[in-house]
């Protein structure tokens, strides 16, 4: 006989609308846990779902960090949320740029070693950037940093390299965050990852909302987990649009560099004012995004890729702004 659950002033008639939703979800997720511990191979014991990779930053830092006193490391340019997060905490941040070619600097890892910070964000492949960082560089740190060790692996289904989450038994102080926005097409849903070892794993499920989770963002992963099967398409399908794109983007007389990536995105840097293209992109129903105000991205746009249709679109607008361009030198 079924339970008569009584506790948690739920509505026993049932949910308003065509699904039953008037249950409280499992707050520790325990079969998606379960599914991606055989997909990833790793324990169950090694995985905080959050909402959205965000909620797992956001409780890192507060979970390391005492606000008004300690301080975390970015590695600029890189993903916006790692400051915000820092931010909304009442936490310093530490600023170690990374090169030219968006590698960390040579004495990143003696420059960590000397740091009191709690907690560096290494985001590889990098946002917005698109590159991975160089493995070496990261297990260097791993060896010699005092606080935790984020690799943030947001874009890692778009690399042709192992992911960290094979190194979580040999570096206690790992974390890895992965998203099932990118690869997984799952945005929408709000549904991230961090891989780390148990003993960190359950301080997270301690502070974390008892229900971050809803049943049907739950319900929607698990299904998504049982067709598994269909993800190395859709990358294979997104990694030829890139392909495509990083082969096409350099012949038009408006792109200065296309940087190499691996990601699910291109940044490009132009010859003419990139404020001008973006606005004209904007103007011709096609929306981008300007990343001209960070570190070593001076005239940068960053290109997500698209469908066929939707690159095929970009270029054929880039192309047209181009001749725009060379008229009105022209004219000039």
């Amino acid at each position: 006989m079924a339970p008569v659950m009584l506790d948690a002033n739920e509505n026993s008639l049932g949910s308003v609308g065509p699904g039953d939703f008037s249950r409280y979800p499992d707050p520790h997720q325990r079969a998606i846990k379960a599914d991606l511990a055989k997909l990833k191979g790793v324990s169950a014991d090694n995985i905080f779902l959050g909402n959205g990779s965000d909620e797992a930053i956001d409780l890192l830092v507060r979970l390391t960090c005492t606000p008004g006193q300690d301080r975390i490391v970015v590695c600029p340019p890189t993903y916006g949320m790692y400051e915000v997060a820092a931010n909304l905490n009442d936490v310093r941040v530490e600023r170690l740029p990374l090169t030219p070619d968006f590698q960390l600097p040579a004495d990143a890892a003696e420059r960590l070693a000397q740091s009191t910070a709690k907690l560096v964000f290494l985001c590889s492949p990098n946002n917005p950037t698109g590159n991975l960082l160089a493995p070496a560089a990261i297990e260097t740190i791993l060896r010699s940093f005092k606080g935790l060790v984020v690799v943030d692996e947001a874009y890692a289904d778009f690399a042709e390299a192992p992911s960290w989450t094979t190194r979580l038994a040999e570096f206690p102080r790992l974390v890895v965050l992965q998203t099932f926005s990118k690869a997984w097409g799952l945005a929408g849903l709000r549904l991230g990852v961090a891989y780390a070892a148990p003993a960190l794993i359950a301080y997270l499920n301690k502070i974390k909302p008892p229900y971050n989770i809803s049943a049907a963002t739950q319900q929607l992963a698990l299904a998504a987990l049982a067709d598994a099967s269909q993800l190395p398409e859709m990358q294979a399908e997104l990694l030829r649009g890139r392909a495509m794109l990083a082969q096409q983007l350099p012949t038009l007389p408006i792109v200065e560099h296309v940087f190499p990536s691996d990601a699910n995105f291109l940044l490009v840097r132009f010859n003419v004012d990139a404020t001008h293209v973006y606005d004209q992109l904007r103007a011709r129903g096609i929306v981008v995004r300007n990343r001209t105000s960070q570190p070593g991205c001076a005239g940068c746009l960053r290109l997500t890729v698209g469908t066929a249709a939707e690159n095929a679109r970009l270029l054929q607008a880039l192309t047209g702004i181009g001749a725009e361009q060379t008229i009105e030198k022209a004219a000039n």
